[in-house]
């Protein structure tokens, strides 16, 4: 799923990245933080332009940009993270943040009638481009892996991975995700997940999120998605409320 958040940007409301495939008869990813296991189909594109955040009183973080996912291969993905870091209230600043490269492959096929679940490892590769105004610009790696199992019209899929995340001030951490979805109808689908991220700063609060989900299918090509929902630790330190919105394409 994301890819989640969609893919995963470094602050405490990492978003996905991930992929979701608007054929299938139940989304995942994006827009969830909780990502999924499966990748663009091959020789396919899934693109969105996203924006993504924290609240916490009296300021709004986050990134917005392009999220850029080809299946290159037969269960294999290539996505490409082109963000802008943005925060508001306070010190207002708008700039190039981390973009990420990252491979989705999925080694294991869920079985139609047993409980054999899809799995796949979706390593993000973090370069150094950030803007001297969100913080040291650095080279970090992301190592999950996603699992994912489908009862109808119902998707269940979860997991987590480590964050190597260096530099002044900076600690590694892990995020754990697993996310519910319902194909409510053709063109509409419903979901909420629930996940975890341990400190990323020295000092820092861990972040335990719940957030509910929807995706509209508005043509063949064409969705409109969006996630958001309050902290239910740290919620004062680590941000009261995250939030995703993005607009997918796909052919």
């Amino acid at each position: 799923m994301k890819a989640n958040r969609a893919g995963l940007f470094k602050t405490r409301a990492a978003a996905a990245l991930a992929v979701m495939a608007a054929a299938s008869p139940c989304h995942s990813g994006p827009p969830y933080t909780t990502d999924d296991p499966e990748p663009t189909p091959d020789g396919h594109w899934e693109n969105r332009v996203f924006v993504s955040g924290e609240q916490t009183p009296g300021q709004t973080s986050g990134q917005t940009g392009l999220d850029i996912n080809y299946g290159g291969a037969k269960d294999l993905q290539l996505t490409l993270l082109a963000p802008l870091d943005y925060a508001s209230g306070g010190q207002d600043a708008l700039g190039l943040g981390n973009m990420q490269v990252s491979a989705k492959y999925r080694f294991i096929h869920q079985s139609e009638h047993g409980l054999t679940p899809d799995v796949a490892v979706f390593p993000a590769l973090t370069l150094p481009t950030q803007a001297h105004a969100f913080g040291p610009a650095r080279l970090g790696l992301f190592l999950p892996i996603w699992a994912q199992k489908d009862f109808g019209a119902w998707s269940m899929f979860g997991g987590g991975g480590y964050d190597i995340n260096p530099g002044p001030g900076r600690r590694d951490f892990t995020l754990a995700g697993w996310a519910l979805t319902r194909q409510v109808s053709k063109r509409l689908n419903l979901g909420v997940e629930v996940y975890h991220q341990t400190p990323d700063m020295t000092g820092g609060k861990a972040l335990t999120a719940v957030a509910g989900g929807v995706v509209l299918q508005l043509t063949s090509h064409v969705a409109l998605m969006a996630s958001g929902g309050p902290a239910v630790q740290g919620a004062r330190d680590a941000g009261q409320a995250v939030f995703y919105a993005a607009l997918q394409y796909t052919n």
